[in-house]
């Protein structure tokens, strides 16, 4: 079985409500946060299968097309390859806010299913985020928990950002 790292997007990977771009709904607004594409390298090199779960239901409230949705994503992981690392698969929730379905974060399916179709260990692996629902599916999904930012969402580790996160899961590796 491997180990994998579940990443949020808007607020891990990408800018999110910044002076450069408030939401994320085409590829141009698409920005990836400093050390970002070099956090999933060390998670890579590091031997964990990367992961992003993300909810985006701009796309089930008319906000943007699911195609678009895709481009962006498509973006994103490049961006990510051309720094060394690999996001195996891109999870999201299309669905409204209020839909109530299970993939939507604080839901885990998003993580559960991807542990299924890619043998993850769960119990070795990480879900990081930066809002109280990420911290809850990944509890819910049984991972370790990591937030980024300074909220306390009762995550079990608090870092500045994914880079800084990824050494420290880095760093844990080592001293095994």
């Amino acid at each position: 079985m491997m180990k994998a790292v579940f990443l949020d997007r808007d607020g891990v990977i990408n800018e999110v409500l910044t002076e450069r771009v408030r939401f994320v709904n085409n590829p141009s607004q698409l920005y990836l946060l400093a050390g970002a594409a070099e956090g999933v390298r060390i998670l890579c090199d590091k031997g964990y299968k990367v992961f992003v779960v993300t909810n985006q239901g701009g796309v089930g409230l008319g906000y943007m097309k699911e195609a678009v949705l895709k481009d962006i994503h498509r973006k994103m992981v490049e961006e990510i390859e051309k720094a060394g690392g690999k996001i195996e698969e891109v999870a999201y929730c299309a669905h409204s806010p209020h839909a109530g379905c299970e993939c939507r974060k604080p839901g885990s399916l998003m993580i559960t299913d991807l542990a299924e179709r890619h043998g993850i260990t769960i119990e070795e692996s990480y879900m990081i985020g930066d809002r109280d629902v990420d911290i809850m599916a990944g509890k819910k999904a049984g991972t370790k928990t990591i937030l980024v930012g300074s909220t306390d969402h009762g995550a079990d580790m608090n870092f500045p950002s994914l880079l800084d996160a990824a050494k420290w899961i880095g760093g844990q590796q080592e001293s095994r």
